[in-house]
C-alpha cells in the first residue's frame, strides 16, 4: 500500500465509525460511501505534510459531509434535499464534532457495516470487495492490485454490490437471524485471510496488505463479541499461521513447506498470542470449526521441530473437524495426519475416497505426490506432481511442485 503507514492505520481505524456516522444521518449508503472515500484520500494527501488534526474522525466526518451534500444538491431539488435530510434524522444527530470533543459514532458501526456488506444477496466475491472498500477503506485500486484485476472491473463489482444492498436498512439482523449473518461475515474475513496468505494467482506467494487487513478487521470484530468463540477461534487461527509467513519462502520467493521452515524466523510474538486465544477459545463454548482449526495450528507451532509435531491429536482433531463441517480442504488435511500417523498408504486409501469431489484439484495431486514418494513410487509420484503444477495459478507453487517432480527423474 502507498500510504504512510501511521496515517494508513488511523484512516482504516475511523472508516466504519466515519461511514456508519453518514449513513445514519443521511441514509445513502453508496453515495456515503464514495463520500468517505474521498475523505479518506483527502487526509491521505494532506496529513503526512500538514499533521494529522486532533480530532480525525471529526475531520473525516466534517469532509465526507460536505462531499455527500455537495452530490445530494446535485441529484435533486435544494427543498427536496433539505426536507429529505430534516425527516432522515433529528437536527443534534451525528453532527461532526469540533475538534477536543470527545463525542464520536459507536464503534457498533464497523459490526453493522461488516452484517451490510455481507448481506446475503451478494456473491462472496463482492461481500469481500465491499468489506475491504467500506469497512477496511481501502482504495478500489488497491482492492484490484490485491486481486490482480483491473481497476475498472473491481470499481464495476463495487458498484453493483452498492445497488444490490441500496434500500437495506442499516441496522444489525435481529436475534433470529443474527447467528447465520455473523457466520457469513467471518467467513468472509476467513477468505480475504486465505487469499492474503497463499495467493490464487500470479508471482507472489504471500499478499501481506490482505492477510493483514484479515487480521485487523477480525480484531475489530472480537473487541465488539469478545466472548464469541468462533470469533476468538478465526483470529487465533490467523495469527498462528501468519506467524509462520518470513519462514515460508526463500530469498528468490520460492515456496518452503512447513516440515522444512527455519522456525526460528516465525514471529514468536504472534504465536504466543494466537496460543493465548486458543485457550480462551476453547473456553468460550462448544468448539466449532474456527476453533479446532486454530487448535490444529496450535499443535503445529508448539513443536520446536516438525519432527516433534504431535500428529496423533491432530489427527483427533481433524476427526472432530470433518464431523462438524466436512469440507474438502478439511478432508485433505485429515488425509496428511492420517499418512503422518499410519503411514502413506493409509493415507493414500483415505484419498482415493476423495478423489470424486477433489480429483480436480491441484492440492489433491499436490498430496497424491507427497504421499506417493513417501511410499517409494517415484515415477507415480512425478505424474502427480505434474499434474499439480498444471493445475495451480501461483507461480511459486508451480516452480516447487516442478522441482519436487525433477528431483524424481531416473
Amino acid at each position: 500500500m502507498s500510504r504512510e503507514y501511521g496515517v494508513e492505520d488511523l484512516l482504516r481505524t475511523n472508516a466504519p465509525q466515519v461511514l456508519g456516522a453518514l449513513v445514519r444521518r443521511y441514509g445513502h449508503f453508496d453515495l456515503a460511501e464514495d463520500a468517505v472515500q474521498e475523505a479518506l484520500l483527502a487526509a491521505a494527501g494532506q496529513w503526512p505534510d500538514e499533521g494529522t488534526p486532533n480530532n480525525p474522525r471529526g475531520w473525516l466526518i466534517r469532509v465526507a459531509s460536505r462531499r455527500l451534500t455537495d452530490r445530494l444538491r446535485s441529484e435533486q431539488a435544494r427543498a427536496r434535499r433539505e426536507e429529505e435530510a430534516a425527516r432522515l434524522a433529528p437536527a443534534d444527530s451525528w453532527t461532526a464534532p469540533p475538534p477536543g470533543e470527545s463525542r464520536a459514532p459507536s464503534e457498533d458501526d464497523t459490526l453493522t457495516l461488516l452484517f451490510l456488506c455481507c448481506h446475503p444477496e451478494l456473491t462472496p466475491a463482492a461481500q469481500i470487495a465491499l468489506t475491504l472498500r467500506a469497512v477496511g477503506g481501502l482504495t478500489t485500486a488497491e482492492i484490484a492490485r490485491a486481486h490482480l484485476l483491473p481497476e475498472a472491473t473491481m470499481a464495476q463489482r463495487i458498484s453493483r454490490a452498492k445497488k444490490t444492498i441500496r434500500g437495506v436498512p442499516f441496522r444489525q439482523p435481529g436475534p433470529q437471524d443474527r447467528d447465520q449473518r455473523l457466520a457469513a461475515v467471518l467467513k468472509i474475513l476467513y477468505l480475504i485471510f486465505n487469499e492474503g496468505y497463499t495467493a490464487t494467482s500470479g508471482t507472489a506467494l504471500h499478499r501481506a496488505d490482505l492477510a493483514r487487513e484479515a487480521i485487523r478487521l477480525t480484531r475489530a470484530v472480537r473487541k465488539l463479541l469478545p466472548v464469541e468463540g468462533a470469533v476468538t477461534g478465526l483470529l487465533a487461527l490467523m495469527l498462528l499461521t501468519d506467524a509462520r509467513a518470513p519462514a515460508r519462502s526463500g530469498p528468490h520467493g520460492e515456496l518452503i513447506p512447513l516440515d522444512e521452515q527455519d522456525r526460528e524466523l516465525w514471529d514468536r510474538a504472534a504465536v504466543d498470542e494466537g496460543l493465548k486465544l486458543v485457550e480462551e477459545a476453547l473456553a468460550q463454548g462448544p468448539a466449532g470449526p474456527y476453533q479446532l482449526q486454530a487448535a490444529i495450528a496450535a499443535l503445529h507451532d508448539e513443536a520446536e521441530r516438525a519432527e516433534d509435531t504431535d500428529w496423533p491429536q491432530i489427527l483427533a482433531l481433524y476427526d472432530l473437524l470433518v464431523r462438524q463441517a466436512p469440507e474438502p480442504m478439511a478432508q485433505l488435511g485429515r488425509v496428511v495426519a492420517v499418512a503422518m500417523v499410519r503411514g502413506p498408504e493409509a493415507g493414500l486409501g483415505e484419498l482415493e475416497a476423495l478423489e470424486e469431489v477433489l480429483g480436480s484439484h491441484y492440492r489433491f495431486f499436490a498430496v497424491r505426490g507427497h504421499l506417493l514418494e513417501k511410499s517409494g513410487d517415484p515415477d507415480g509420484a512425478r505424474a502427480a506432481y505434474g499434474a499439480a503444477a498444471e493445475g495451480t495459478l501461483s507461480r511459486p507453487e508451480r516452480r516447487y511442485l516442478r522441482a519436487r517432480a525433477a528431483r524424481l527423474l531416473p
